[in-house]
């Protein structure tokens, strides 16, 4: 038998359970790094799929494009940012419990977050000047933030097609990670993303306001014109 099919072999799986997982890790780190050497145009899903030893059959449970395979590594940053914000207390005020979700996300000495991980950086420069991987990349971490948004709703009891405070809580704090990121990839190692993500954070308010109910009644009357 060849090294590829027994490669396969071994890699290949159900799409959840751990050598699943271990098959699209593998993909996604292959693709990323292909993508970083090379750059997209320079890269075909044969390439990656050749470098883990799979088929492009293999490859398709996972992905529709080389695109969502280079930036798998980030949807699964945001799944375990989801994962530290379920587990929260749930006394914890939305914002709080997001920001926490996320040092616990950065410090993880298991899994590196982006800080810690080769190609992160270089990664988000790529997005900025490639459309098709920064419109995938978008897409990644709007569909994160929405799973976030429907836990702190969860957390409060509110219905997020109609409450905004779960959507604003959220909406703050990816924000602040965003522009902390941003900074990051700009100021390069000299600034930890941690203290930028921490910093970003100190510049929001501490909480949205609770909801409160809407005014009833005519609008007041405008006074009576002063003018002569």
């Amino acid at each position: 038998m060849s090294t590829e099919r027994s490669t396969e072999r071994e890699l290949r799986s159900p799409r959840r359970g751990p050598k699943g997982e271990r098959t699209r890790e593998a993909l996604g780190e292959a693709a990323l790094r292909l993508v970083l050497e090379r750059g997209p145009a320079g890269v075909s899903v044969e390439d990656v799929t050749d470098a883990v030893g799979v088929s492009r059959r293999t490859f398709s449970r996972y992905f529709t494009s080389k695109e969502e395979a280079v930036v798998d590594g980030v949807r699964a940053d945001c799944a375990r940012i989801n994962e530290a914000l379920a587990a929260r207390p749930g006394t914890e005020p939305p914002l709080t419990a997001y920001r926490a979700a996320l040092r616990s996300w950065l410090a993880d000495p298991a899994v590196p977050a982006w800080h810690r991980r080769d190609g992160v950086r270089e990664l988000f420069r790529l997005a900025e000047r490639e459309a098709p991987l920064r419109a995938v990349l978008r897409r990644v971490l709007l569909e994160g933030e929405a799973a976030s948004v429907r836990l702190v709703a969860q957390r409060i009891g509110a219905d997020p097609e109609r409450d905004l405070r779960p959507a604003v809580a959220v909406g703050a704090g990816a924000a602040a990670l965003m522009a902390a990121a941003r900074a990051w990839i700009l100021d390069g190692p000299r600034t930890a993303l941690p203290a930028l993500v921490e910093e970003a954070f100190a510049l929001l308010a501490p909480n949205p306001p609770p909801a409160e109910s809407p005014p009833t009644g005519p609008p007041p009357a405008h006074p009576p014109s002063t003018d002569t």
